[in-house]
């Protein structure tokens, strides 16, 4: 692999230079594409004829940074670069670049205006917004790609690699290509769909939503309702959690105490009983095996607070708060303090000691005790 790597280096340097001095045509694509191979990019596509079809928007699943080179080696078309400096790296690896800086309808209206000289290659756009590894599911799509023209061509990619996987999470577009020169090839597979047009009064979001089951189905993979948003939130979630027993500044005593049952102390033991005290300190009624078993499946504090506040971790509560917890310092006590007299500030009588009778009653006490936990949890 390292030899692969230092020679289809030299190589890759090569194809760029070749790429850039040829004019756009079938004579450059031959070659560039021959000479890809060599560096292990293989690229197959099915119903060829389907490519000529006369849409100028063409919409594919995002697999890997280098989607938009690979389609680009099979037909003439441009992608607009949605995010990343502008620049000599932007044009590099072949995005097209609008000037555009706005919002999206800035770049709607931009596009629709290229797409109105008929001179002009056709669209290549990925409404996924992100990139997945493709076997399990589509993000959601978006809808600004749909509002460009009233008919556009579903593209369905698939890549395969031997020993690595195709697309990491959260790995740079370098880091994808360096892996891309390791490994002996990679298999890029086109499938190209007829155009679907516009039904009438569909809107954007609708027509972007059957256009998404389209090309699930070829791809024989879920079509999701998850965003590239929310795909952003759960890799911050899992750097946060994975961050959380290496804490800067922390030092060996204020570590939390491995139990006997936890033989040598392994690390994602050591972490579980981390979060597992970050619970217990907001819910101390809560058993802390109870905690423990629900966050080795969770894996988030936030998420197995919230399945104990609602019900669907069932639990005995503890009689009496255990002993051996760690006493809270002087600002969590604070904090909770604070907290608490935020909470019943706005209510204008004290907390029940008792079962209310009324049910209106219990369910404003319970909001209000979950309330308090979510805002000192936050603290």
């Amino acid at each position: 692999g390292l030899c692969l790597l230092v020679l289809r280096v030299f190589i890759g340097v090569h194809v760029f230079l070749v790429s850039c001095a040829l004019p756009d045509s079938v004579v450059r694509r031959f070659i560039v594409r021959v000479m890809c191979s060599v560096l292990g990019l293989l690229v197959r596509q099915s119903d060829p004829r389907l490519r000529g079809a006369g849409a100028r928007v063409f919409i594919a699943n995002h697999v890997t940074p280098f989607d938009h080179n690979v389609v680009s080696l099979l037909t003439s078309c441009n992608t607009p670069a949605l995010s990343g400096a502008p620049g000599f790296i932007c044009w590099s690896r072949g995005f097209m670049e609008l000037g555009v800086t706005g919002s999206r309808a800035e770049l709607v209206d931009s596009l629709k205006e290229y797409s109105a000289h008929q001179g002009n290659p056709p669209l290549l756009l990925f409404p996924e917004e992100a990139a997945t590894n493709g076997r399990a599911g589509l993000l959601r799509f978006s809808s600004w790609p749909f509002s460009i023209l009233d008919e556009v061509q579903p593209v369905a990619l698939q890549v395969r690699r031997p020993l690595v996987a195709v697309s990491v999470a959260d790995s740079s577009w370098i880091t994808e290509l360096l892996w891309t020169f390791f490994v002996p090839f990679t298999v890029y597979q086109v499938r190209w769909m007829p155009p679907v047009p516009r039904r009438a009064d569909e809107q954007s979001e609708d027509f972007a939503l059957r256009v998404q089951e389209l090309l699930a189905m070829e791809l024989g993979v879920v079509s999701t309702r998850i965003t590239a948003a929310d795909r952003t939130e759960h890799m911050k979630r899992l750097r946060h959690t994975s961050r959380l027993p290496f804490a800067p500044g922390e030092g060996p005593s204020s570590r939390p105490r491995v139990p006997p049952s936890l033989p040598g102390g392994a690390p994602e033991d050591m972490r579980v009983m981390a979060m597992a005290q970050q619970v217990k300190e907001v819910l101390p009624h809560v058993p802390l095996e109870v905690i423990r078993t629900d966050l080795v499946q969770t894996n988030c504090v936030d998420t197995t607070i919230a399945n104990l506040l609602e019900g669907r971790v069932p639990f005995f509560p503890e009689s009496k708060e255990t002993a051996d917890l760690p006493a809270p310092s002087t600002s969590q006590a604070a904090a909770a303090s604070g907290i608490q007299g935020s909470v019943a500030a706005p209510s204008s009588k004290p907390a029940t000691k008792q079962f209310a009778k009324s049910s209106v009653e219990r369910h404003l006490s319970l909001q209000e005790r979950k309330r308090a936990l979510y805002d000192y949890a936050r603290r």
